[in-house]
């Protein structure tokens, strides 16, 4: 995220007559916005492949999945941000078509620009939603899939999944899935 020099403070209703007219994205944090760098080959192919995936599986339950130009929502700290796929079961995320308030689970899929905010000020932001069970993190230099999950206490645990185990769990939308299902056709960069 880039933030504009000396920006006037916008209410979240102006940010969104912004951002329904903008040729770039904006999050949102808190009356400032800050744009939203492009996307790599593989960021793009992770996210596609998962929202496919996910898609597919929540056909029919009233779930609805979301691909990067979907904005969250967190009204108690005043932010909007663009998660790469979210899933929200609730039927009060109807009535707002631009974003959602509501998600049950968030995916973001790391970059070298975003992964320290993806893993810090982010998901801290993000466990503020009561709705939201599941985090999960994708990593774009080599499978990995980092699933943070709300236990029945409240407290965030997490689970790793690595080619070792080939499949992967989404307790809160009850989905199993295969690393080279949401890996298919990434190229890794050479490290």
């Amino acid at each position: 995220m880039i933030a504009s020099p000396q920006q006037p403070y916008l209410t979240p209703e102006e940010y969104l007559q912004i951002e329904a007219q903008s040729p770039i994205k904006h999050e949102y944090i808190d009356g400032q916005i800050y744009a939203m760098a492009g996307a790599s080959d593989p960021h793009v192919t992770i996210a596609g492949n998962l929202f496919a995936l996910l898609r597919s599986h929540v056909r029919g339950s009233g779930c609805r999945v979301y691909i990067s130009d979907m904005k969250t929502r967190i009204e108690t700290l005043n932010r909007f941000y663009y998660p790469d796929v979210l899933v929200t079961c609730d039927p009060r995320d109807l009535e707002t078509p631009n974003h959602k308030r509501f998600p049950t689970l968030i995916v973001e899929v790391l970059s070298d620009s975003t992964e320290a905010f993806d893993r810090g000020d982010k998901f801290v932001d993000y466990q503020t939603l009561e709705s939201l069970r599941e985090y999960v993190l994708i990593n774009t230099k080599r499978q990995r899939v980092e699933c943070f999950r709300r236990n029945d206490e409240g407290l965030w645990v997490l689970q790793f999944y690595t080619p070792e185990q080939t499949s992967f769990r989404l307790d809160s939308i009850e989905f199993e899935g295969t690393l080279d299902a949401v890996y298919e056709d990434v190229v890794f960069e050479q490290l």
